[in-house]
């Protein structure tokens, strides 16, 4: 697959209500969403069967209906729930099978493009997941298999079976933990890596502010993460702020600077900008192209660092 290099992520289409909601959404809205990055160029969205508790595939589904060219699909296993609505994992093989036949009826396609397992959990029926994840590929219910939030040595247990075709870690200026191993690891392996929350779930947009955070709504994961909380909210705004001002030199915004960022590594195929909006989109479409300066990301870099040092007193 040729992948634009953002692609449409449907996690907050899912809406509210459930246990990592974003808080109430409109349909319509998603819908829109959705199809105004299509018809900007993007080609692939990236879902999951857990996003509102099926509610963001369908929304896909009704997105891409009808249209001449659909673009590819990518949605996820192993996040299952209850009656109840609690979520828990499972990666038996009768599950992860269930779980992809009911996503294909969801999202209305005779199969699906990427499948992942969205985490490893449990750890100890990888090998069990994997295998089924592979079967479900030789009959072409799925085109490629990938995971999400695995570290290396799972990757390693899951390649002695099938090899794994994506790669999905989260990655930002603020969540670089991936840097570390998984990167590197990716790329001497030929896994393409679609990073997630490049934006780091809205704070990195130009558009979040103290006042915003304080108003989410009741049931917004967002409230819960440190990164949403002091002291590390009013660092993350100013390095924000850092962003809009690189991107102002080139009429772009600080979350299309965020989304450059994490393109500009080498390992990185793609990255996933979450959108509630056709608005939201207009505000992130120019990281389709744009490119950062090797000195404007040491420049981006050095005020980060500087940003973490602890004071003196």
């Amino acid at each position: 697959m040729q992948l634009t290099r953002i692609g449409v992520g449907a996690w907050a289409m899912g809406g509210g209500g459930w246990a990592f909601a974003w808080g109430p959404q409109d349909d319509d809205q998603s819908i829109a969403a959705i199809r105004a990055a299509l018809d900007a160029g993007v080609n692939w969205i990236d879902t999951a069967a857990v996003y509102g508790l099926g509610h963001s595939e369908q929304i896909v589904a009704r997105a891409i209906e009808g249209r001449a060219e659909r673009p590819y699909v990518f949605t996820k296993c192993e996040r299952v729930w209850n009656e109840r609505g609690e979520i828990s994992g499972s990666l038996k093989a009768d599950s992860v099978r269930r779980e992809c036949e009911t996503s294909l009826r969801r999202l209305k396609l005779d199969y699906i493009d990427l499948y992942q397992i969205h985490w490893p959990d449990p750890d100890e029926d990888i090998e069990e997941g994997w295998t089924e994840m592979a079967k479900l590929k030789q009959e072409g219910k799925v085109r490629y298999i990938g995971v999400s939030n695995f570290s290396v040595p799972q990757m390693e247990r899951a390649m002695k079976i099938a090899p794994i075709t994506s790669l999905q870690p989260p990655y930002s200026l603020i969540s670089r933990d991936a840097e570390r191993d998984l990167l590197p690891f990716a790329a001497q392996n030929n896994i393409g890596v679609i990073v997630y929350s490049p934006m780091q779930s809205g704070l990195l947009s130009g558009a979040m502010t103290r006042e915003r955070v304080a108003s989410f709504p009741l049931d917004d994961f967002r409230r819960r993460k440190p990164q949403f909380q002091e002291p590390q909210l009013s660092r993350n705004l100013q390095l924000a702020g850092k962003l809009g001002e690189t991107g102002r030199r080139h009429s772009r915004s600080a979350g299309e600077v965020a989304i450059a960022w994490t393109l500009r590594h080498p390992a990185v195929t793609a990255a996933i900008v979450g959108l509630r909006s056709a608005e939201q989109f207009e505000g992130v479409k120019g990281a389709m192209e744009f490119r950062l300066s090797a000195e404007e990301v040491q420049e981006i870099e050095d005020f980060q660092i500087r940003l973490n040092e602890p004071v003196r007193v």
